[in-house]
């Protein structure tokens, strides 16, 4: 039998588990990382030893509670270091917990392609915390926001197991997510689904990225595309598309997020804020040069909704590019003329969201 401990709020008397096999991914910290190169005389001579000493000592902490919380519950778990997560851990969990903060998360998250894997967030060391509410005094700024963590270090003991036992599953939400396709002149290749954000741009910031950006209409094999100019006809696995509404743009690229990421890069480059369970995508033209050319541009071009149905094309016309997923960890490389088709499409996440932040819009 399970041994449940007593627990204010939480009615588990004759509860059962329902998440028994657990997958703990673990970030490593700065601390941890900045160590191994001062080992080799690499580090960087600014740091500041004594708080990335503390922010470890703090994460190592929130672990060491979240396993023992795991332990009490008598929870089956494997931990792996988020280096070094791969697809072979994945086999035979019911949940992912990602501890560490919301890079943790998005990394994590590229890992469950088929959106069958639940995951949850764990903050382990959050910018806030009780008693830096009370105080003045300065916290560090690097800090994870948390804003994809649905625990903190803070209240662990007490959401965890609620959790485990089946007690929040009205804080578990589908996350739509972006589907990106890539077809090369010799093959197509389809990208680990964005959570947050896809940045698509030249390699360097002082660049200019070239693109010709347009939507994607399916044809059947008999029609004809209805502009002929740039009307090309393109396929994606075989399906013939038009591309319509074509544009030829000259920036510094283009941002394009689901609205879990809306409040995020997308937001601090000038993008709109979008209601937190809509499953339209936004995309942002980034410093557009507008040409003077024979094309009618509409004055809201550069920050527009992709709604359920529609598919961006994009082809790149720089001679290099790159399509930065989720930060900038993850990325892809584009060629000159390579074909970019983007939708809502990827199989959503199944992710632990707090209440008050699924309910608002942001």
């Amino acid at each position: 039998a399970i041994l449940v401990p007593k627990m204010s709020g939480l009615n588990v008397v004759g509860s059962s588990l329902k998440y028994r096999n657990l997958l703990v991914v673990i970030k490593q910290t700065a601390f941890e990382e900045y160590s191994q190169l001062k080992l080799r005389g690499q580090a960087p001579k600014a740091l500041r030893w004594k708080r990335l000493e503390q922010r470890y000592k703090a994460h190592k902490k929130c672990v060491n509670d979240l396993l023992g919380v795991l332990r009490k519950q008598e929870v089956g778990f494997s931990c792996v270091n988020r280096v070094e997560l791969d697809r072979q851990h994945l086999a035979d969990i019911d949940l992912l917990v990602a501890v560490g903060g919301d890079g943790t998360v998005l990394s994590a998250a590229h890992f469950l392609d088929h959106g069958t894997i639940p995951l949850l967030g764990v903050n382990s060391d959050p910018n806030v915390s009780v008693e830096d509410t009370k105080t003045t005094k300065k916290v560090d700024e690097r800090r994870s926001h948390g804003a994809l963590c649905m625990c903190t270090a803070q209240n662990l003991n007490e959401s965890l197991p609620k959790i485990l036992f089946g007690e929040s599953e009205d804080d578990l939400t589908n996350r739509t997510r972006i589907r990106c396709k890539v077809k090369s002149t010799f093959s197509e290749t389809r990208l680990v689904p964005a959570l947050n954000d896809l940045l698509i741009s030249n390699p360097s910031p002082a660049a200019v990225s070239r693109f010709r950006m347009g939507y994607l209409e399916e044809m059947e094999p008999s029609d004809k595309p209805k502009k002929q100019m740039y009307g090309t006809v393109t396929r994606f696995a075989g399906i013939p598309y038009d591309v319509t509404r074509s544009l030829n743009v000259w920036s510094s690229g283009m941002w394009v997020s689901t609205s879990t990421g809306s409040s995020a890069a997308m937001a601090g480059a000038g993008g709109q804020k979008m209601d937190f369970n809509s499953t339209d995508l936004q995309y942002l033209i980034r410093e557009h040069m507008m040409e003077n050319a024979n094309e009618d541009v509409a004055a809201d071009v550069n920050n527009q909704m992709l709604a359920d149905g529609e598919k961006l094309h994009i082809r790149w016309n720089s001679q290099r590019g790159r399509i930065f997923i989720d930060g900038s960890h993850l990325t892809h490389n584009l060629e000159l003329g390579d074909e970019i088709l983007i939708d809502n499409n990827a199989p959503p996440l199944p992710m632990f969201i707090p209440k008050s932040r699924a309910r608002s819009t942001n």
